[in-house]
């Protein structure tokens, strides 16, 4: 299984990586790394982490930022509809379903 982004899940993510390395050099990277790690072991296991919305809308939270990574199975891949903040906008990733 692989994954690929919803066009606006890659807009916000790249985002995100900006904010962060123009907050702190380095962080943006680190910001990246822990995306792709936890974006491999939802590679690996797409069921392991709580619905969000049913039936099949998941959600998996980033350790060291306040990001979720809202994705579903999408035929033999991981669809990512949002890298998305904990506490602003819940549920905006709707229209992209």
């Amino acid at each position: 299984m692989s994954y690929l982004f919803h066009p606006a899940a890659e807009a916000e993510f790249l985002e995100s990586v900006g904010y962060y390395e123009s907050r702190v050099p380095g962080l943006g990277a680190a910001l990246i790394k822990e995306f792709e790690a936890l974006a491999g072991l939802i590679d690996h296991s797409p069921k392991g982490w709580q619905v969000e919305l049913e039936p099949d809308i998941r959600r998996a939270p980033l350790q060291r930022f306040p990001l979720s990574i809202v994705y579903r199975e999408h035929q033999a891949s991981v669809q990512i509809l949002a890298v998305a903040h904990n506490r602003r906008r819940p549920q905006y990733w709707l229209g992209r379903l």
